[in-house]
């Protein structure tokens, strides 16, 4: 928001008086209401008339002054349908408005304007605003660091989890990958075979041929001994680190981010 500057301007004969308000925009750059300024000079024309034959005076938008649309409200407090609009001056368009008021109140506006000026361009004033600059700039890059350091502590964790990744050369179940996230073995297991990286034969899941001979699975045959008392085999695929980093860019790339640090 805008801050709202009054200077003071004394006249010869007259007491110490407010006239126009000046405000200071976000670029540190003066302006001064266009309705103000034409309330102040007393001007029968209305206004939006009055404006247009001023800027027939070689007056360029977004250079001299810049519009902005207001919405009206009754004095019920409901909206009326047509818009009106302000225009913020600059100091320079002001004054020069003022001479071609042509009356003793555009006089002493311009030199009002012109007091405005010499007191915001005075040395004590632009070192204020330029250490007001200097001490933005540093607020700014203090708060560019805080929220870079923030992101780094954010991902240091997720860092950490790829490190132990790689540092270890055991294999896991899929139950023993989907605990670092927090999911179960049948949620993981369909997640890959939407991503395309398995699919289900019988009751195993194989890869698909295009993440086979990768390095992801590692198969190993264990015994078991059926209710008849018989021996048996069978074939349990785990997943060995590589694999398991594969899964966690997979998952990572759905939001899913691990919640478990230790390795098994």
């Amino acid at each position: 928001m805008a801050l709202q500057l009054i200077i003071s301007y004394r006249q010869k004969g007259h007491h110490t008086m407010n006239l126009i308000p000046v405000n200071v925009s976000k670029n540190d750059e003066q302006y001064v209401s266009g309705r103000d300024l034409h309330m102040f000079l007393e001007i029968n024309t209305p206004y939006s008339k009055w404006f247009s034959r001023m800027c027939e005076y070689g007056f360029v938008e977004n250079v001299d002054y810049t519009t902005k649309d207001k919405k009206v409200l009754r004095s019920d407090g409901t909206i009326m349908p047509q818009t009106q609009f302000e225009h913020n001056l600059t100091i320079e368009m002001a004054k020069q408005l003022c001479m071609l008021a042509r009356n003793d109140k555009g006089r002493e506006a311009r030199e009002y304007f012109i007091a405005v000026e010499k007191d915001w361009n005075s040395p004590e004033k632009v070192m204020s605003r330029a250490l007001k600059i200097a001490n933005n700039v540093i607020n700014e890059q203090k708060v560019l660091i805080a929220q870079q350091e923030q992101q780094i502590a954010e991902f240091q964790p997720i860092r950490d989890y790829v490190d132990e990744i790689l540092s270890s050369t055991s294999t896991l179940t899929t139950t023993q990958v989907a605990a670092d996230y927090d999911l179960t073995a049948q949620r993981l297991n369909n997640i890959l075979r939407d991503e395309k990286i398995q699919r289900k034969v019988g009751d195993q899941w194989i890869l698909y041929k295009s993440e086979m001979g990768k390095g992801y699975t590692k198969s190993e045959t264990f015994t078991f001994t059926r209710n008849d008392g018989r021996l048996d085999s069978k074939i349990q695929t785990k997943w060995t680190q590589k694999g398991r980093l594969r899964i966690h860019e997979i998952l990572t790339a759905r939001g899913i981010q691990a919640v478990c640090k230790d390795i098994v």
